[in-house]
């Protein structure tokens, strides 16, 4: 079983990389990327490190035309059963501007994890508009949300302020619908951080998390209010 697992994950894994190959191919790419060391990976208001600090990082490759290919991955620490130990996000899509004001992006993201014992890798779907380059609204939906067999749909609503040159305030809201079947309720989360680029391209993050009762029921543990800081460079 744990053979046949591990094959399907690799045949999701080509598929989404055939994607992302011609691609880089057709045309001259722009490539960057992202480091990370955080105390707490915390992803839609719950830990995927068990609390515990993560490395993570990513690459991106970017057309002209707005079409991109994107690598990103993490550490994490899931239940003991699944030996869980890193994710590995592929991602293909295309972003570009609406409007002088408006920017949209529309991508497909493949989660994969690579060391566990049971199959927890899904796929998602994801659109986010962005207004001004400091308000944006994202809505994912899979019809495998949380590699549950059954339907998940996510939206976030945020907002960034630069208060100086080095320094700029974010908050996002976000709820999570989750289908009956996937053993998971409806959840809702928030979040406030503090960004200072105190030596560029260094970033150090600062953010509070909370999330609503639903959420500790279904992550015990691993959800309710906690604190992340992050050091991050970009390249």
């Amino acid at each position: 079983m744990h053979v046949t697992l591990c094959r399907r994950r690799r045949a999701r894994v080509a598929a989404t990389l055939s994607l992302l190959l011609p691609m880089a191919a057709a045309q001259a790419v722009e490539i960057s990327g992202s480091a990370a060391l955080t105390s707490d990976y915390v992803w839609r208001g719950t830990s995927q490190s068990n609390e515990d600090p993560a490395v993570q990082a990513g690459f991106k490759f970017a057309g002209a035309s707005g079409i991109y290919g994107q690598i990103w991955g993490s550490s994490v620490e899931f239940a003991p059963d699944t030996r869980a130990s890193s994710e590995f996000d592929l991602i293909a899509g295309w972003s570009g501007d609406l409007s002088d004001a408006l920017a949209l992006d529309l991508n497909l993201t493949h989660y994969v994890y690579p060391s566990t014992t049971v199959d927890l890798d899904w796929t998602e779907a994801n659109a986010t508009v962005t207004w001004q380059e400091r308000f944006w609204l994202q809505v994912g939906h899979s019809r495998d949300a949380l590699a549950s067999d059954t339907a998940g749909t996510y939206a976030q609503l945020g907002a960034r302020w630069p208060l100086t040159d080095t320094f700029r305030v974010e908050a996002a809201a976000g709820r999570y619908w989750l289908a009956r079947g996937s053993g998971y309720d409806d959840y809702a989360h928030a979040q406030l951080g503090a960004v200072w680029m105190f030596a560029a391209p260094l970033e150090l993050r600062l953010t509070v998390h909370d999330t609503d009762a639903s959420a500790v029921q279904a992550f015990p543990g691993l959800a309710g209010s906690r604190i992340e800081a992050a050091l991050q460079a970009s390249f």
